[in-house]
């Protein structure tokens, strides 16, 4: 059945803000919430509360856990001696309230997980998809990493979870997290880590048996050749591994148009990886994520929802989103005849994959 059921939102969401000048704005998903209401005016967006620290234990390390907790109980602001652990001033500063922020953002990737256990076909959290961070430490952005702890969650009823990302920035965390477990495949295509944070997901990259695969992409790559790449590896991953449930993390900054990036993925083509996992029939667990360029990413993210749901993406925003939000046409212009970009490092790919994947 169509529809969006199982979905996850709720406004202290928001209060994970680093501030004004940090690129990771939560206009971002208040505007998302707004745009997939305009498209689905059926839409019931179900309080998650707060992650439960058994939930962050699952992936992260309790003395990592009680300095996040030290670090918000600071008043008004947090002494520059206690940042470490990954905090820092440009990349993930510390604020008061951080924890408890953090459990909110996540809250939504773990009860989504739950719903899957249960029997739920589709979950979906309107945040999430902070996949940075690592057992020990915060990373790029990113405080508890929700998509490891779904994939946890996960295992306690699958045999074989696939976390698949689409992201900008390779999935490091998750895959860190996981490196040792058959049990959890990490498939995460990205901007290659040569030119771009993290600096890791190289395609030589190995985990416990084939947990992990990295599908790296040249700066300027195109979207059909993006789309390319993630279908034909994925397509033989799915059928050599077969996994039981996926999660999904939605970073929509591989399009062509985010100030963080050099792929020049459009709507269109980002979405078919949407579709993709969507059609394997399996159950999944998804998430949003990265993604900076605020007039973009309320579309994608909803087109991304209403896909996943089965449910009809129009070509055009309704009239009630302002026009000065940038985001009304869904869809991007097609490419002319000869403006693909990417083709010898993508056939190189997958060529790769194809002789791995037997």
């Amino acid at each position: 059945m169509a529809g969006l059921p199982h979905f996850y939102y709720h406004p202290r969401m928001l209060a994970y803000d680093f501030g004004p000048q940090h690129p990771l704005k939560p206009v971002r998903l208040e505007r998302t919430i707004a745009c997939t209401k305009a498209l689905y005016p059926w839409l019931q967006c179900i309080e998650p509360g707060y992650a439960s620290e058994e939930d962050v234990l699952l992936v992260h390390d309790e003395d990592y856990v009680e300095f996040v907790l030290e670090l918000t109980e600071h008043g008004t602001a947090v002494p520059e001696e206690l940042f470490g652990r990954g905090f820092s001033t440009h990349d993930t500063p510390p604020f008061p309230g951080i924890y408890q922020a953090a459990l909110a953002y996540s809250a939504g990737s773990a009860r989504a997980a739950k719903d899957v256990c249960e029997g739920a076909m589709l979950a979906i959290n309107a945040g999430g998809g902070l996949h940075h961070a690592q057992r020990y430490r915060a990373s790029g952005f990113c405080v508890f990493n929700d998509p490891a702890m779904a994939c946890a969650i996960l295992k306690e009823k699958f045999n074989r979870v696939m976390y698949v990302d689409i992201d900008l920035h390779h999935g490091d965390g998750v895959q860190a997290i996981f490196l040792d477990d058959p049990d959890v495949i990490t498939f995460s295509i990205h901007e290659t880590g040569r030119v771009l944070y993290p600096g890791t997901g190289f395609i030589q990259e190995r985990g416990a048996g084939m947990s992990v695969i990295n599908v790296p992409l040249e700066p300027g790559t195109t979207g059909d050749l993006w789309l390319q790449a993630f279908t034909e590896v994925f397509r033989r991953a799915v059928d050599v591994l077969k996994p039981e449930a996926f999660v999904l993390q939605m970073g929509c900054d591989p399009h062509r148009t985010d100030p963080l990036g050099h792929l020049e993925c459009d709507v269109q083509s980002w979405l078919g990886a949407v579709k993709e996992v969507r059609d394997v029939g399996l159950p999944i667990v998804a998430m949003t994520g990265g993604g900076y360029d605020i007039a973009n990413v309320p579309r994608m993210w909803s087109a991304a929802f209403l896909t996943l749901g089965r449910l009809e993406v129009p070509a055009r925003m309704p009239d009630s989103i302002p026009v000065e939000w940038g985001c009304r046409e869904i869809f991007d212009p097609p490419l002319g005849p000869g403006q693909s970009h990417g083709h010898e490092s993508v056939e190189t790919i997958i060529d790769y994959w194809s002789e791995v994947l037997r």
